[in-house]
């Protein structure tokens, strides 16, 4: 198959230091990463836990999209958010959990149909997989 790559740079101690987040593989960009960006405002910064959302929403996107059309029922549009919850866990900071949202546009699918896809594609997306023991919840929908 395929590796993707991204690196970061990093200055600082953790509290006030800060970093770049390179996506090396698709040379889509350069971010700016700091902690508070993880448990305070953004500020025009990111965090891992924002990437994680952003790989598990498009993830479980593309994930439905084919198992919808893999019963004859192509979507017209998928939009998916991820809320990554970063928390206090033991001595440290951990996700606590994830929730999936997803509304759909399907022509011809009914509901058990929609909602038997969504429920597989969280469990067999690839991100879904690589995090397993992370609550991941879902709440999914046709428009």
């Amino acid at each position: 198959m395929a590796d993707r790559n991204a690196t970061t740079s990093w200055s600082g101690d953790l509290a006030s230091g800060t970093g770049t987040v390179t996506l090396d593989s698709s040379d889509a960009g350069r971010f700016p990463v700091s902690f508070p960006a993880r448990t305070e405002e953004p500020n025009g910064q990111t965090s891992p836990e924002e990437l994680i959302a952003a790989a598990h929403s498009s993830c479980y996107s593309m994930q439905l999209s084919g198992l919808l059309g893999e019963s004859g029922h192509t979507p017209q549009r998928v939009d998916t958010s991820a809320e990554v919850t970063l928390g206090k866990s033991g001595d440290g900071l951990a996700i606590t959990g994830i929730a999936l949202t997803v509304r759909a546009s399907v022509p011809g699918a009914d509901s058990a149909t929609f909602q038997e896809a969504a429920r597989k594609a969280k469990e067999i997306c690839p991100v879904s997989a690589a995090l397993t023991g992370t609550t991941i919840t879902l709440d999914a929908a046709l428009e």
